[in-house]
């Protein structure tokens, strides 16, 4: 709310227009100077001077409410009871619903196991009118490995809903709610992430997706720039968190896992590695004489305690795929069997899923 600019605020056209000339334009320009220096550098008096403070008190500072309001309040806006399915039935009954609301989840995989095609799927579903079982929203789509693939989506949906998007008319309307962003730096991310608002605004979002996360921060921050990467993961956790939480949408990013050997850090994993690909590192013993390696999910500790929920896709030595709740506020750990089809992921039904992952096995 810090970043709140003085302009949405209402405040008196002049006294606006005397805080711009002095380059005080966000609620934080303004709060992080003491009122002595504010009065000195806008030459106004201390009464005018707590009028505007209090102003700008009240816009970013909500008033506290009880439980009881705001449990009213979300249930009479929450569509689909606070989650987006995805369209995987027992997934969905497991994690009360699918993908909740007002939080990050993250898809963690290796390369080939479904990740880019999951959010898809999730696309699809959300840009469906509601009486469809979709929620009737657009989609910011932010694909940072410039792998979005129209015609994929397209295809997806033809075959998942055959009888929704039969028509030309239809896939149009699917096309036109899906808005593509293509940052090529770290910069270009930060600025697209810090226009979001406007744009769900805008809009009417109902989804964020991320694909990947990690991409741009690996290419540009090498181990030799582990604190700036950090200190930028931070920055962008904190505005996807306020975004998932002001607006009640889910924020859907997609992770990397990544191979350690020997201590160093090396290429993406491949999809038919063998690995659990939890955030913990697990050893791959390749025989004797052999280098030991790790696969992990990318970013590290940090990132791992800024997001909710992670699902994680692996691709198992005898080729199977399974779909793994290894962290979720609301749901137990246990995993499925999937396979990818053209219209995208679907569960297994002839194989039931496991049981519990055990507590010392998972890494949050």
């Amino acid at each position: 709310m810090s970043r709140k600019l003085l302009r949405s605020m209402n405040l008196p056209g002049s006294t606006a227009n005397v805080f711009s000339a002095r380059s005080l334009h966000s609620a934080k320009d303004v709060l992080c100077k003491t009122e002595l220096e504010l009065m000195e550098l806008l030459d106004m008096p201390l009464p005018v001077l707590s009028s505007v403070l209090a102003r700008i008190y009240d816009c970013v500072c909500p008033p506290y409410r009880s439980v009881l309001s705001l449990w009213i309040e979300r249930n009479a806006k929450e569509v689909a009871g606070g989650h987006l399915p995805t369209g995987l039935r027992e997934l969905d009954h497991v994690m009360c619903g699918g993908v909740p609301f007002g939080l990050i989840t993250e898809v963690v995989g290796a390369a080939g196991v479904g990740k880019s095609q999951m959010c898809l799927m999730l696309s699809v579903l959300t840009a469906m009118p509601r009486s469809l079982g979709g929620l009737d929203g657009s989609v910011i789509y932010i694909d940072t490995e410039h792998k979005f693939s129209p015609g994929r989506m397209m295809e997806i949906a033809q075959h998942k809903f055959p009888d929704i998007f039969r028509d030309a008319e239809m896939l149009q309307q699917l096309a036109l709610r899906v808005l593509v962003l293509h940052p090529s730096s770290v910069n270009d991310l930060m600025e697209s992430l810090r226009a979001l608002e406007k744009a769900i605004i805008e809009r009417s979002a109902r989804l964020i997706v991320i694909d990947s996360v990690a991409a741009l921060l690996q290419s540009e921050y090498g181990r030799d720039r582990i604190i700036e990467r950090q200190e930028m993961l931070g920055q962008q956790a904190t505005i996807l968190k306020f975004l998932a939480e002001a607006f009640r949408i889910p924020v859907l990013v997609t992770n990397q896992v990544r191979t350690k050997s020997d201590n160093q850090w090396s290429g993406p994993a491949s999809a038919n590695a063998p690995h659990d690909a939890h955030n913990r590192a697990i050893p791959i013993d390749f025989g004797e004489g052999g280098l030991e390696q790790h696969l992990t999910a990318a970013l590290g500790t940090k990132w791992a305690h800024s997001v909710n929920v992670r699902l994680v896709l692996e691709c198992t030595v005898s080729g199977h795929y399974l779909i793994k709740i290894v962290k979720s506020p609301m749901s137990p750990s246990v995993s499925f069997p999937y396979r990818l089809t053209q219209g995208g992921l679907e569960l297994d039904t002839d194989s039931r899923p496991s049981g519990h992952i055990k507590k010392e096995e998972t890494f949050y």
